[in-house]
């Protein structure tokens, strides 16, 4: 099981993640927010509001959204020396 360390937004719907095992993964949520808590999302503003909650080990919004961190991880593209892993 993975757990996030850090997040960054990065633009649009893109976090850069850090997980415990020292990977970062840029992941890209926006094909991902469907659904009435994740509704509130949509807005980048709000979205720039994501923390990370050490209790869950995962990103969360302020309306209790989150997703889980082993979906987080799956769906990342690996970041190495400042560049997407091919």
């Amino acid at each position: 099981m993975h757990f996030v360390r850090r997040v960054t937004y990065v633009s649009g719907y893109k976090l850069l993640l850090e997980f415990e095992d020292g990977i970062q993964k840029l992941v890209d949520l926006g094909p991902h927010l469907e659904g009435e808590v994740f509704e509130p999302l949509k807005e980048i503003i709000y979205f720039k509001t994501v923390s990370v909650n050490p209790d869950l080990d995962t990103i969360v919004w302020p309306n209790n959204a989150d997703f889980p961190p082993d979906f987080l991880y799956a769906i990342g593209a690996v970041i190495k020396d400042g560049s997407l892993e091919k």
